[in-house]
C-alpha cells in the first residue's frame, strides 16, 4: 500500500506565515510573524516534511523572503521542499547548497521546459514541478496569467526526464477550504508515471480519508495550509490517519 505524505505549508508574504484565498495576494491572512517558529511547532507537531512559497517571488520572479526561508532552514531539520520566483538554476543551486531538500519549479517549467530537464539533469532526485490549475488549465506568474496548456499536458512533458514529483493545485479551492479536487489529482495522477501531491482546499480530516482512497493512483502526498492554521484538522489525527493507512 502506498504511504500518503502530510506537507505542512508555510506560505511567505513580507516575510510573515500567510494564507491566501485563491491565490489573491489581497487577500492574504496573516498566521504567524515568525516562521522559524512555525517551522519548529509543525515539526514539534510531528510532521516530518514542510513545504514552503515564497508567495512576493512568484510575483516578482526571483527570490524575495530568502530571510524567512534561511531561519526556517536553520531553526528545524526537517526535509522541505520550496516553490516561488525560482526561475533558473543558479537560483536552485543556491538554495539546495542553502539546505532546501527540494526545489519546485512553476511558471518556468511551462515557459522553459528544456530548463526543467537541465535542473533534472544537474540536481537530481531534488526537483519538483508545481502545476497550479484554474478550470484545469495551467495558471503562472503567481497564478495572475492563466495560459492554454492544460495541467496534464504539461505534466507529460516531464515524464521520465527526472521529475521527483508534480504538485498539483486547484487554484479555485485553494484557500477555499472547500474540500481537495479529489477526482482532478487522482485523474492527473493515474495518467502519469510522476507522482503527485495533491494542493489546494483541504478542509477536513473527510479530504485525507478521501485521498488515501485513491492514493494507488499514484498520489504521493497532501500540502494541508489553512485546515492546520484554524484548527479545523487535528495533527495528532491526521498523522495517525496516514500511519494507521501504511501498510
Amino acid at each position: 500500500m502506498t504511504a500518503l505524505n502530510l506537507y505542512p505549508a508555510i506560505d511567505l508574504k513580507d516575510g510573515n506565515c500567510v494564507r491566501l484565498l485563491r491565490g489573491e495576494m489581497t487577500a492574504a491572512t496573516v498566521f504567524n510573524n515568525d516562521p522559524a517558529a512555525q517551522a519548529r511547532a509543525f515539526k514539534d507537531a510531528g510532521f516530518t516534511r514542510l513545504h514552503l512559497v515564497d508567495l512576493n517571488g512568484a510575483f516578482e520572479g526571483r527570490p524575495v523572503n530568502a530571510p524567512a526561508v534561511e531561519s526556517i532552514l536553520a531553526a528545524t531539520d526537517v526535509p522541505v521542499q520550496l516553490g516561488g520566483g525560482i526561475r533558473d538554476l543558479a537560483t536552485i543551486g543556491m538554495w539546495l547548497e542553502k539546505g532546501v531538500g527540494r526545489v519546485i519549479l512553476g511558471t518556468i517549467a511551462l515557459r522553459n521546459p528544456e530548463l526543467v530537464k537541465e535542473a533534472c539533469r544537474n540536481f537530481p532526485g531534488r526537483i519538483a514541478v508545481g502545476i497550479d490549475a484554474r478550470g484545469g488549465m495551467v495558471a503562472v506568474e503567481g497564478w495572475a496569467e492563466t495560459s492554454e496548456t492544460s495541467a496534464l499536458d504539461l505534466a507529460r512533458k516531464f515524464e521520465d526526464v527526472g521529475v521527483e514529483a508534480i504538485i498539483y493545485t486547484d487554484i479555485d479551492r485553494d484557500g477555499a477550504l472547500q474540500g481537495v479536487n479529489v477526482e482532478a489529482t487522482r485523474a492527473l495522477a493515474a495518467a502519469i508515471r510522476i507522482p503527485v501531491i495533491a494542493s489546494g482546499g483541504v478542509a477536513s480530516i473527510r479530504d485525507i480519508e478521501n485521498l488515501l482512497a485513491v492514493r494507488d493512483s499514484g498520489i504521493e502526498g497532501v500540502i494541508i495550509g489553512r485546515a492546520l492554521y484554524d484548527g479545523r484538522i487535528d495533527p495528532a489525527a491526521a498523522l495517525e490517519l496516514v500511519r494507521g493507512n501504511h501498510a
